[in-house]
C-alpha cells in the first residue's frame, strides 16, 4: 500500500500561515504562531523564509498558481476569452487569499498591502494584456478592441464582483455565478471565429 504524501516543511509552513492569516489577518500572526501551528520550530521557519513578509509573498504566488491551474484544468489550452474570463473569475472568487489580494483587503493582508512596492500587479496585468494580443493576432478577438482597455475592463469587473457583497449587501452563490456568466457573455461579444 502506498504511503500517503506528507507535505514538506515549506508546504507545512505555508499551509499553517495561510490558515492563520485568513483567520486572524497578517498583522496579528507571528512567525512563532506559524511555527507552532505547523508543528515546526521557529528556527526551522527562518531556515525556509527570511520572515513573515516572505511567507506572505510565497502564499500569494501559490494562490496565483492555484488560480492558473484551476483555469487551465477548466478551459484547456484553446480557451476562448469568455470561457477563460468565467473560469478565472470563479477561481479568484472561490479563493479567499486571492480575493483579499484583489481587493487589497487590509483585514486579511494588513500592512503588507501598503508595503508592496514592486510591479507584481502590473506584471500580472501585462500578462493578461499580452494574452489578449495573442488572441487578437490569432483573429479570435475583434481587431477594433484595444487589449489594454479590455484587460482593464475585465479586471475592474472582477474587482467589482469581489466587492459587491460588501457594497450591496449579501449576494448568494447563484447571483454571483449569474453575474460571472453575464460578464462572460459580454466578453464573448469581442470574440471572433
Amino acid at each position: 500500500m502506498p504511503r500517503p504524501l506528507v507535505p514538506n516543511r515549506r508546504d507545512r509552513i505555508l499551509d499553517a500561515a495561510e490558515a492563520l492569516i485568513l483567520a486572524h489577518g497578517f498583522d496579528a500572526v507571528s512567525v512563532a504562531t506559524i511555527a507552532a501551528q505547523s508543528g515546526i520550530g521557529k528556527g526551522a521557519v527562518y531556515l525556509e523564509f527570511a520572515g513573515k513578509r516572505e511567507i506572505l509573498d510565497d502564499l500569494l504566488r501559490r494562490a496565483v498558481n492555484r488560480v492558473r491551474i484551476r483555469v487551465q484544468e477548466e478551459v484547456g489550452d484553446d480557451a476562448r476569452l469568455s470561457t477563460a474570463y468565467r473560469a478565472a473569475a470563479r477561481a479568484v472568487i472561490s479563493d479567499r487569499l486571492m480575493t483579499a489580494a484583489f481587493l487589497d483587503d487590509q483585514g486579511v493582508l494588513g500592512r503588507h498591502v501598503d508595503t508592496v512596492s514592486d510591479a507584481r500587479y502590473r506584471v500580472r496585468h501585462r500578462a493578461v494584456v499580452e494574452w489578449l494580443h495573442v488572441l487578437q493576432r490569432q483573429g479570435r478577438i475583434a481587431e477594433e478592441v484595444t487589449p489594454e482597455h479590455l484587460a482593464l475592463a475585465l479586471s475592474s469587473a472582477t474587482i467589482g464582483l469581489l466587492s459587491a457583497a460588501r457594497l450591496l449587501g449579501p449576494i448568494g452563490s447563484r447571483e454571483l455565478e449569474g453575474a460571472i456568466d453575464a460578464l462572460g457573455a459580454m466578453a464573448a461579444t469581442f470574440e471572433r471565429g
